[in-house]
């Protein structure tokens, strides 16, 4: 299976994804994109329909019409849902009964960049061999003839109460016994496809909301804020005098906390509260969290300590869905705030992660800071490196001898991890261990060591 994802032209390990307006996301490629999707489709269903939803990013207008245009080529009809969350559209997609459902978003990268994800007719993201089916339609192009005419050619149609729809789904996910009356609750939505639905949600549950991130004019979406700039989160929290904030990426599938203290809860802290709530009420199937690779080591210690386990997948979402619908388990999620609670929900979802956790703070009559104290984190350093070629580690003699060396002194008390970005132009090392300046020492000097040893086969930069 690795063998093929290597080989491929278009999908990554998130969907296909870069610059807007540069290949793959080309206007001419999305729409042989949907002439291959609507194909595919048109050949396993008699009558089949795509939905499409999109983040606020500008060129997801110029996207969407593309795509829709190709699928409606071939004589499949589509239904535009406008800006909803990814995890929306995967509910959607149930919801209205549609035979797949496109996201056109690039999480959490900048508004230049663009990105297509697919999901099934189940809410799930479409299974590997599915999309390389459909890449190599993408390529081998479309036979004319299979093009519809006359009243065959698809129509569009757009659905104006999906974002209705999806709220009443995640409120119907919180107990009914319980109200957000009388808690102060600050959202960043990044400038993103939450920043209409989540404070709609987290106001008609009772809460005073306070927000930010909630006005996108098509450019602004993760500049400087939502889940990967805390900071700004944490200083509205102490300012508000707000019991709790999250912060949402720009397709708010997955979210990070500010607890009271404007201290900063990351995806494994949240894993590790509800986690355990479950495990107490019997809903941990297999007293099992599944998480990557990237989490904390206190994580796992966290779960032992209460007779559950930490199962751990390479990174990436999907992989931590496969492995949960593999055998059955209700809760996973990783490090950045992706949290997937397959008991609610088929994908990550931001706002419904936050609903989780103020459900068992108001269950037990704790904060988010008392609640967190169940696990203790482990020091981590993680840097990131511009690469123009990935190169193996085995082809880098000095990275691999490194790598050992680093393995070998940090032992069973902490661990090393090395990897290429499976979205992005990038190679990452996370060291974990007892001491925070040891590691970020130790990460320092493969930084350089790898980009010595890479400049022979590309330039490359610290970012």
């Amino acid at each position: 299976m690795s063998g093929k994802k290597q080989a491929r032209k278009l999908f990554g390990t998130d969907g296909i994804r870069g610059k807007a307006n540069e290949y793959p996301m080309l206007p001419e490629l999305m729409l042989r994109l949907g002439q291959a999707l609507g194909l595919y489709f048109k050949k396993n269903y008699k009558k089949p329909r795509i939905a499409i939803g999109k983040d606020t990013r500008i060129s997801g207008y110029m996207l969407e019409q593309a795509l829709s245009s190709g699928i409606c080529s071939v004589g499949v009809d589509t239904l535009f849902l406008g800006p909803v969350p990814t995890p929306g559209i995967a509910y959607l997609t149930r919801g209205l009964r549609t035979n797949a459902g496109i996201v056109i978003s690039a999480s959490h990268n900048s508004f230049s960049d663009n990105g297509v994800k697919i999901f099934s007719s189940d809410g799930y993201k479409l299974p590997d061999q599915i999309e390389l089916e459909i890449e190599e339609m993408v390529f081998s192009g479309v036979d004319p003839s299979l093009l519809s005419h006359g009243n065959s050619v698809g129509r569009t149609k757009r659905v104006e109460d999906a974002l209705g729809q999806y709220a009443v789904f995640l409120k119907e996910q919180f107990p009914k016994e319980l109200s957000l009356d009388g808690l102060r609750i600050v959202l960043d939505c990044a400038n993103g496809a939450a920043y209409r639905v989540g404070p709609k949600v987290f106001e008609e549950l009772g809460a005073e909301v306070f927000l930010a991130g909630v006005q996108p004019n098509g450019a602004n979406i993760n500049d400087q804020c939502g889940a990967l700039y805390p900071q700004k989160l944490a200083e509205l929290v102490k300012l508000y005098k707000a019991n709790i904030g999250f912060a949402f990426d720009g397709d708010a599938d997955r979210v990070i906390v500010v607890d009271e203290k404007g201290e900063v809860l990351d995806g494994d802290e949240i894993m590790a509260i509800c986690g355990l709530s479950y495990l107490e009420r019997g809903l941990l199937k297999g007293n099992t969290v599944v998480a990557t690779i990237m989490s904390n080591m206190g994580l796992d210690l966290a779960l032992k300590k209460k007779g559950a386990h930490l199962i751990r997948t390479q990174v990436g979402d999907r992989y931590v869905v496969e492995q949960m619908r593999k055998d059955g388990y209700t809760l996973g999620g990783e490090q950045s705030g992706h949290l997937i609670f397959r008991d609610s929900s088929t994908t990550g979802d931001g706002i419904l992660a936050a609903l989780k956790l103020l459900a068992v703070m108001l269950e037990k009559g704790r904060s988010a800071s008392e609640l967190k104290t169940c696990m203790e984190k482990f020091p981590q350093v993680t840097q990131s490196v511009a690469v123009k070629t990935k190169v193996a580690t085995e082809e880098m003699p000095e990275v691999d001898k490194l790598l050992q060396a680093m393995e070998k002194k940090l032992g069973d008390k902490g661990r090393v991890l090395f990897r290429y970005s499976g979205t992005e132009s990038k190679a990452r090392i996370m060291l974990e261990g007892p001491h925070q300046d040891e590691l970020k020492k130790m990460a320092d000097h493969f930084v350089e060591v790898l980009l010595a040893s890479v400049e022979k086969y590309g330039e490359s930069q610290k970012v």
